[in-house]
């Protein structure tokens, strides 16, 4: 919504207050201002002039010599290229001395070989933006109406010295979507009187009755519907101020019928729409519903289908306004028009957005009866638009009006509670200030002790419970002066639980460690909903749940797994040529052993991920890494060690698994997950490459991890590090091996890495070599390689005896 303050000064007093003060103490009271314009300079020492004689220039074709009035003793000679100037016209003239903006200064000069006094100025010389600018003058001198008065300012017959304010209005404020809204607000915030129009018509004596009956078919989506009849009116331009005030709200004038109905528009927030009636070729009007493939021509010269959604105007037989939205081209107002059927009506807000939806098309009058409109200003926005034409259209206005009249112009009522007020608010506001705040809104009340039951009017048809009074109790209170304190015994301070303070450190390492997160949807197909269930979960035989009306047949079960959507999103990737991968998810899936749920499932939280393609690139170097099962081995160690959970690894054999490349995970020798490659033959069904996933309980997690910050000290002693090669059966899991090397050689060995893996030539059958990398630290001192070569041969010797391995030489 643009708000014009020069406009505004019609209704309420704001003369001293500075634009930008004004407009932060509007939004300091809930409609937020996401703008400050302002359309010219003033003080420029332009004036009203007026053109005596116009002749060509003697020694240029495109020039013209002008003698012009400019109020003075003597009139100025002022030679001016534009087009568009003529002898008879009142023009803006910058006289020798003024300051045009960019500093550009105007002074007595020779064009040509004749003298020029001045300059015959067009709008954008004036510094006006071309928004503002009315399209007949967008080139060439602007030409003020006749009835200017020669030689004075021109600042505001142009409107120069206006501001334009852009409220950035949430949905259920449209009442202020009009300059009175606006009005009404503004004189609360400021405790300032409000000016109404006053509105008197001279109603001739023949009726209008005798012209124009209305009939409503569709009484639910139109209960009021309004019409007046004003003859013999004069199609010229709007007076200056009316069009100075529709460009500021972003109209564009079009003439003085159709800019009073938009004038209106704004200064109401009603829309109105003028019917040229002889046009019409009816004495009726009837408003239905329109039929199946129905159609009509609207203003903008677009056939329109139409719908049983759609309500109509027509004039018995055929539509001639889609309701709400836009007028029909067969009764539009013209040139030639002298007879005007006035509409002012009620319509359904839902019908009108189904419309609007349905054709594309939208307008200011559409937005506000989306919004919802006043209904106690319908009748009283058509009177005011017959007052208008009356005064600037020289029409007639029929007496009476011809209306159908079913609306709930009701007002509700809503009570308050001081005690409560302060309560919610955490203030101690007295009885006497809430009722001053009501006064100021303009709400009529009745109190009865510390309760006030209010009278809402129906132009705030947002206001319709306790907590919309408490709002603007508060906001005209001033948000400023609420306490920082919150209230006592109503809100608490929030804060991230340990399962949202997991998952933020969850998510920062897998992204650090180059995954990618997504997010999928927790329905899937049939096909999919039983595959790559964790082992631990599939021993309780969870049951597939489907939904009741699934929008799909995607999208019909309830997920036991997060890996099947997971690789459906790889896969989509893949057959874009996005080849390399890694994303993961952390999300629920939902379990049940019942066929026919009787309850709700129950929700566990899982990590899992899908990788891809090439995990290093550098192509300077001509080496790549693809991802394999360490890789991805790799960074769940890494995850674990991050969140200082120890957990142990077994191969295993799962369903749609590589049965040589997985494994399960256990924490405390309970099963939590699994990680591995996809089985080959579910690989190529899915269209995918080598894929490896992981599957992991998030909610172990939660229970396992420690929230406290912990940290070790750096060492301040070098580490000696020993290799070991040990010769062993091809059976004998390494990190068995590895497991007893931490325990024999806990006191002194850090850290333990198996680092190579041979089998072959050189080496009896049914037997492999295992190489151990050990690294030796103390914390208090430098180790001597005495201490070292004794730990390293008790590690050694426990190795070969309890393993029946011996050292590779």
């Amino acid at each position: 919504m643009l708000v014009s303050l020069n406009w505004l000064k019609k209704y309420v007093d704001i003369d001293g207050i500075d634009p930008e003060e004004l407009a932060e103490k509007i939004t300091k009271s809930g409609i937020e201002v996401d703008g400050i314009e302002y359309i010219g300079e003033s003080d420029l020492n332009v004036v009203v002039g007026h053109v005596e004689t116009c002749e060509k220039h003697p020694n240029a074709d495109k020039l013209n010599v002008c003698m012009v009035d400019v109020g003075e003793s003597e009139s100025l000679q002022i030679v001016c290229g534009a087009p568009n100037v003529k002898q008879g016209q009142k023009v803006a003239v910058a006289k020798p001395g003024a300051v045009l903006p960019g500093n550009f200064k105007i002074k007595k000069a020779k064009l040509r070989g004749v003298e020029s006094n001045g300059m015959i100025c067009s709008l954008q010389e004036l510094g006006i933006d071309e928004k503002y600018i009315p399209s007949q003058f967008a080139e060439g001198i602007y030409v003020f109406p006749e009835d200017v008065e020669v030689g004075v300012q021109v600042e505001e017959l142009l409107n120069l010295n206006d501001v334009i304010l852009e409220f950035d209005l949430t949905p259920n404020r449209s009442d202020a979507l009009s300059m009175l809204g606006v009005a009404y607000e503004v004189a609360a915030i400021l405790d300032k009187p409000l000016q109404l129009p006053e509105v008197r018509i001279s109603e001739i004596e023949e009726e209008a009755k005798e012209h124009i009956s209305v009939q409503v078919d569709a009484t639910d989506l139109c209960p009021y519907y309004g019409a007046f009849i004003i003859k013999d009116v004069e199609i010229k331009s709007a007076p200056l101020w009316m069009q100075n005030y529709l460009l500021a709200a972003g109209v564009r004038p079009i003439n003085n019928v159709v800019d009073i109905t938009n004038y209106v528009l704004l200064e109401y927030g009603q829309p109105l729409h003028a019917f040229d009636y002889d046009r019409l070729q009816s004495e009726k009007i009837v408003v239905r519903r329109a039929h199946t493939d129905e159609k009509m021509t609207t203003l903008d010269d677009v056939e329109r289908n139409l719908s049983e959604d759609n309500l109509v105007i027509t004039n018995g037989v055929n539509p001639v306004a889609l309701a709400g939205v836009m007028g029909g081209k067969n009764t539009e107002v013209h040139h030639a028009t002298k007879n005007i059927l006035l509409e002012a009506a009620f319509f359904d807000p839902t019908t009108v957005r189904k419309t609007v939806k349905e054709t594309g098309l939208r307008s200011e009058a559409s937005t506000r009866y989306e919004k919802g409109v006043d209904p106690n200003r319908v009748k009283e926005a058509g009177l005011r638009a017959c007052q208008l034409l009356e005064k600037y259209a020289n029409g007639k206005v029929l007496k009476g009006l011809v209306e159908h009249d079913k609306l709930d112009r009701s007002e509700k009522m809503v009570s308050i509670h001081t005690d409560e007020i302060n309560k919610r608010l955490g203030t101690s506001i007295s009885i006497d200030e809430i009722g001053d705040i009501l006064r100021k809104l303009q709400f009529e009340y009745t109190q009865n002790d510390l309760q006030f039951d209010v009278r809402i009017p129906t132009r705030r048809g947002d206001i319709t419970i306790f907590e919309d009074m408490l709002e603007e109790v508060a906001r005209i209170y001033g948000y400023d002066h609420l306490p920082f304190t919150l209230p006592k015994h109503f809100s608490q301070v929030g804060r991230l639980t340990p399962k949202q303070q997991l998952t933020r450190k969850i998510n920062a390492f897998l992204q650090g460690a180059g995954m990618m997160e997504a997010r999928t949807y927790s329905l899937t197909n049939k096909s999919l909903v039983g595959q790559f269930i964790s082992p631990e979960i599939h021993e309780h035989n969870p049951q597939a749940i489907s939904v009741l009306s699934p929008m799909t047949e995607d999208h019909q079960y309830l997920r036991l797994s997060l890996l099947p959507e997971l690789l459906q999103s790889l896969s989509y990737n893949q057959a874009r040529n996005q080849h390399h991968l890694a994303l993961y998810e952390v999300g629920n899936i939902f379990l049940s052993n019942e066929t026919k749920l009787t309850k709700q499932p129950q929700e566990k939280t899982r990590i899992s991920g899908t990788l891809t393609g090439e995990w290093v690139t550098h192509e300077w170097q001509q080496e790549t890494k693809q991802v394999d099962f360490y890789v991805v081995k790799g960074i769940l160690e890494g995850l674990f060690a991050f969140l200082n959970i120890r957990v142990e690894y077994k191969a295993s054999a799962l369903a749609q698994m590589h049965p040589g490349r997985c494994a399960s995970i256990y924490l405390n020798g309970k099963p939590i997950g699994f990680l591995g490659q996809i089985h080959p033959l579910v690989q190529k069904e899915m269209d995918l490459k080598e894929t490896y996933v992981f599957d992991i309980d998030f909610e172990e997690l939660v229970q396992q991890y420690e929230h406290q910050t912990t940290y070790k000290t750096i060492p301040k002693y070098p580490s000696i590090q020993r290799d070991v090669a040990f010769i062993m059966d091809e059976d004998l899991l390494a990190g068995d091996i590895q497991q007893l090397i931490e325990e024999v050689g806990t006191s002194l060995v850090k850290e333990v890495h198996v680092f190579d893996v041979y089998a072959g030539e050189h080496l009896p059958d049914g037997k492999k070599s295992v190489a151990f990398n050990l690294v030796y630290q103390d914390p208090d001192k430098t180790l001597k390689d005495k201490e070292v070569d004794e730990s390293f041969q008790e590690i050694v010797e426990a190795v070969n005896e309890q393993f029946k391995t011996y050292i590779r030489s």
